[in-house]
């Protein structure tokens, strides 16, 4: 944290002599933010007018436990919390594992003669139909206390979606699904307690109220979020990531670089509408000061360890730091949102090619892994990005260049607001070259006739591409796709 206090955020919010270029970010014509909310929001509200535009945000997360060999405490946890039966969730690969986690799990609660049930049918990247089995399956399950949900993001969504239809059954499926697709109906109460236990260092599940799956019938990604969906504790032990293949490692640690890269760059909370009451302000809110703290250490740290942990799967304290990262970039992302690169992806991932795998760790089926489907947009997005932050697309790019390439970290006070996303663009794609990532959309089997079925499916994702700093239309989404095909 001595890192991040010594150098800064880079967003002229908090920077002294900010320039008037820097502002358009901010979109407050010339007025510093801060003195814009001070000045005009506070000032309207208290008056008879109400603001248009949010004066506040909110930060909501799990409770975190951190630490090697934590795993083995949470039988004790449910039974702290008077549980009587539990129902486990993991993937059929995880199970099979002779020391994974989830047997550390299961003879936790045995331990604690904690009754519990295993399910261990969650698919990687789920989808409705794996959402509603699972569902189901809570449903045979008769009356249970608590959900421990032990794998990667793919794993805790699902316990999370489970959770919610049980304990708050709908009239239908689509109801708290985020609308334009679903209804976007609110949580109308308080779920089971929900333990997760991440076995990736990536998506910070553990951290937030939003579950992710594919819609079959669209052939594209959306989710559901709340922040009642948050796990009640999130359980986060570096050994359990010693065993993940380097193909989810890297494809878990991509998802967490733009996780802190997309929240860092969103749109000000200051720039989303005011809702009419407190509870429907949405978990996404927009770039605020406290993500962006946490975002930054976290990018910082990647760049870092990532590195490391490809070169060494053993090193402990790369791994340790890699996962404390995933989680702090959760925190950040998960009350402050993605935008492009995650809204993007997930037309991606649902236009997977048939002969396109994700490596081992994951199922064989035609897939994208979901951090891959992600990053490889990211250096089309910066780069038309950068030009509605510029200060913070640089500030981004010098921190991932001090740990990849210092000598141009030290220019990048020299880099023109005009060229900003470039500059972090091309920090992106070194980095991606590094790690051995395909090179663009092409390389996934897609092409310029996959365009428009791309964009069509990026659409319909309103929740995260209205974050995007720079407003993004139907025309400028095929160009970003014709970018990102080749690097």
């Amino acid at each position: 944290m001595k890192t991040v206090h010594r150098h800064g955020p880079g967003c002229p919010c908090h920077m002294i002599g900010c320039s008037p270029q820097n502002l358009q970010y901010h979109r407050y014509n010339q007025t510093h933010p801060h003195e814009n909310i001070v000045r005009g929001q506070m000032r309207t509200y208290s008056s008879t007018a109400r603001p248009q535009n949010d004066y506040a945000f909110e930060m909501a997360t799990s409770t975190i436990r951190y630490g090697a060999g934590a795993t083995r405490e949470v039988g004790m946890d449910v039974k702290d919390m008077g549980a009587k039966h539990v129902v486990v969730f993991c993937d059929p690969a995880l199970a099979k594992f002779t020391n994974s986690p989830v047997n550390t799990v299961l003879q936790s609660l045995h331990d604690q003669k904690v009754k519990y049930s295993l399910y261990d049918r969650v698919r990687v990247e789920p989808t409705d139909s794996s959402f509603k089995e699972a569902i189901e399956h809570m449903h045979s399950q008769g009356p249970f206390d608590a959900i421990i949900a032990v794998g990667g993001g793919s794993v805790i969504d699902t316990a999370k979606a489970a959770n919610l239809y049980s304990s708050h059954p709908p009239k239908d499926f689509l109801d708290y699904v985020n609308p334009p697709i679903g209804k976007g109906l609110p949580v109308p109460g308080a779920l089971k307690p929900l333990i997760a236990i991440p076995t990736t260092a990536g998506t910070g599940s553990e951290t937030t109220g939003v579950a992710i799956f594919d819609m079959e019938s669209m052939n594209a990604k959306t989710g559901i979020g709340s922040r009642l969906m948050k796990p009640t504790l999130g359980i986060v032990d570096p050994l359990n990531t010693l065993t993940c293949p380097k193909s989810v490692t890297i494809a878990a640690s991509l998802d967490q670089l733009c996780h802190s890269l997309e929240s860092y760059t969103a749109i000000p909370y200051t720039s989303r509408p005011l809702m009419d009451r407190p509870a429907l302000r949405p978990a996404y809110q927009g770039s605020n000061p406290i993500s962006d703290v946490w975002c930054m250490k976290a990018l910082e740290m990647i760049a870092q360890y990532l590195p490391l942990v490809i070169k060494n799967p053993l090193d402990i304290e790369a791994r340790s730091e890699l996962m404390l990262a995933a989680t702090y970039a959760g925190i950040g992302f998960g009350n402050a949102g993605v935008h492009l690169c995650h809204g993007m992806s997930y037309a991606v991932s649902g236009l997977a090619k048939d002969h396109v795998r994700g490596g081992e760790g994951y199922p064989d089926i035609p897939l994208v892994p979901h951090g891959i489907s992600v990053c490889i947009n990211a250096p089309s997005v910066f780069e038309f990005t950068g030009p509605a932050a510029p200060e913070r697309h640089r500030h981004a790019a010098k921190i991932l260049y001090k740990a990849t390439d210092p000598s141009k970290a030290e220019q990048a006070e020299q880099v023109s607001d005009a060229d900003a996303g470039k500059y972090l663009s091309d920090a992106v794609k070194s980095l991606m070259k590094q790690l051995g990532v395909p090179n663009g959309l092409h390389a996934l089997g897609y092409s310029s006739s996959d365009i428009p079925a791309l964009v069509k499916g990026t659409l319909p994702q309103h929740r995260v591409i209205k974050l995007s700093p720079r407003r993004v239309e139907e025309d400028d989404l095929t160009k970003l796709f014709e970018n990102a095909m080749r690097y």
